[in-house]
């Protein structure tokens, strides 16, 4: 059997495009390995209706509701090759060993995040320790918050100032701050530490304080990180896909790429800014460019 759009990815983006393309009769095969990029925060903000939704509750109601649509299988493997035999046939190879034909391809597979090289950092992450102050700035309101990044920190500390004026910006030693921008922060009282961090304290994910690398102590209850993104494969590379700026795929507004029957959507192309609903938004605007594609191609041929 040939799909005629396989998704590989099931958050958010790749779970509404399923759900577009289903209600839209098309034939949809979704892959998903179970290794969502928020599976280790507690909660998920700023999507209405579902604020506060744990992502592993989320991933169950979508999954109930696209169990109505009989044209949309789901199939728990990982997409190890992506191979295209033709301008309309693409083959996907499993890890499991399996082949799976389609007409068109909707990558959804997130994103990788590589956290700071400071140690017990990944104990706090996703508890006391977010990515996104939009996503996780109310819950943190008005508390000593630790701002830890080696690039971008101007930007990230300009941010949280909203949720909080406690605030003390760590550069781990990189000195990425401009003089000015360090001016700019002390002017507004935030303090900033650009000594190498030794390491982070607390117990059961919430942080009490950040170490510096002379042992001093910098009382803090949470904080915001900015880690290193990176796409989790390299489909990129087998299907020529060309990157934006950030290094997610370039699409247009509809998520296709520069390779025809190629597209792509959520954070692995969306990847500022990044948020379960933007996320959602992109996979359902990509369905929708999909069936147009495969409707306009009925009536119109390739």
């Amino acid at each position: 059997m040939k799909y005629d759009c396989v998704i590989i990815g099931g958050g958010p983006a790749g779970l509404n495009a399923a759900l577009v393309l289903g209600r839209a009769r098309r034939h949809v095969l979704l892959f998903d390995d179970d290794k969502a990029r928020n599976r280790v925060t507690r909660e998920a903000h700023g999507f209405i209706t579902r604020d506060g939704i744990k992502p592993t509750e989320f991933r169950k109601i979508a999954l109930q509701e696209l169990s109505k649509y009989p044209t949309i299988e789901i199939k728990n493997e990982t997409i190890v090759a992506i191979q295209q035999l033709s301008k309309t046939e693409f083959v996907l190879a499993t890890a499991g060993g399996h082949t799976f034909h389609s007409t068109k391809i909707l990558l959804a597979t997130g994103l990788k995040d590589e956290q700071p090289n400071i140690p017990n950092i990944e104990r706090f992450f996703g508890t006391s320790l977010f990515s996104c102050p939009y996503c996780d700035g109310w819950e943190m309101r008005d508390q000593p918050l630790a701002v830890i990044a080696d690039k971008n920190v101007y930007k990230l500390a300009k941010e949280a100032y909203i949720w909080s004026k406690d605030l003390a910006v760590f550069t781990n030693g990189e000195g990425r701050l401009e003089l000015d921008e360090r001016n700019r922060l002390l002017a507004k009282g935030i303090k900033v530490y650009e000594d190498l961090i030794s390491g982070l304290e607390g117990e059961n994910g919430q942080l009490r304080s950040v170490r510096l690398e002379d042992g001093t102590l910098i009382d803090r209850s949470g904080g915001f990180v900015t880690p290193l993104w990176s796409l989790p494969n390299q489909f990129a590379a087998q299907l020529g896909c060309e990157l934006n700026e950030y290094g997610g795929f370039q699409t247009d507004e509809y998520g296709r790429t520069n390779v025809w029957n190629v597209y792509a959507a959520g954070d692995t192309a969306h990847i500022v800014p990044a948020q379960l609903v933007i996320a959602a938004g992109t996979g359902s605007a990509a369905a929708i460019g999909i069936n147009g594609d495969l409707t306009n191609e009925l009536f119109d041929g390739e």
